[in-house]
C-alpha cells in the first residue's frame, strides 16, 4: 500500500485534518466572510478595480515610468475606500488569514517531509530564519 492509497493511515489523517478545519468555528466565519464578499457585487466590483490599477501602476513603475502624484492619490484614495468597505475589509483579512493557515500547514508537512519526523518548535523558528540551515535545502 503507498501513502496516497485511500486507505493509508496518512490518507486517513489528510482527512481528519480537512474535517478538524472545516468544522472550525473560526474557519466558518473566515469563510463566511468570503462568501459575503462573493456576493456583494459592489464590493468585488470595488476590489478588482483596485487590484487592476494597483497592477496597472506597478507595471509603469517597473518599466521605468515615474508616476504622477495625482496617479498615486487616485489610487491610495480607491484602496482607503475598499479598506473602509466592512464587507471587502473582512475579505481581506479572511484571505489573508486563511492563506497564513494554509502556508502554515504547508510548512510543517514540508519539513516532515525534508526531516523524516515531526518538526519541533525551535526546527520551525530555525526555518522562519531562513537561509540553508533554516529548512529548505534538507541540511538538518
Amino acid at each position: 500500500m503507498t501513502l496516497l492509497a485511500e486507505t493509508s493511515s496518512v490518507m486517513n489523517k489528510t482527512r481528519e485534518l480537512c474535517a478538524a478545519i472545516a468544522a472550525d468555528e473560526h474557519f466558518a466565519k473566515l469563510q463566511g466572510a468570503v462568501e459575503r464578499f462573493l456576493s456583494d457585487d459592489g464590493a468585488r466590483l470595488m476590489y478588482q478595480t483596485v487590484h487592476q490599477r494597483g497592477e496597472e501602476l506597478h507595471q509603469k513603475q517597473h518599466s521605468g515610468v515615474k508616476l504622477a502624484p495625482t496617479e498615486i492619490r487616485e489610487f491610495e484614495a480607491a484602496r482607503d475606500a475598499l479598506m473602509s468597505n466592512e464587507v471587502a475589509s473582512a475579505f481581506l483579512d479572511a484571505q489573508d488569514e486563511l492563506e497564513s493557515l494554509q502556508k502554515t500547514i504547508g510548512k510543517y508537512v514540508n519539513m516532515t517531509l525534508e526531516l523524516g519526523r515531526v518538526p519541533t518548535e525551535q526546527d520551525i523558528a530555525e526555518s522562519e530564519k531562513g537561509g540553508c540551515c533554516g529548512g529548505g535545502c534538507g541540511c538538518h
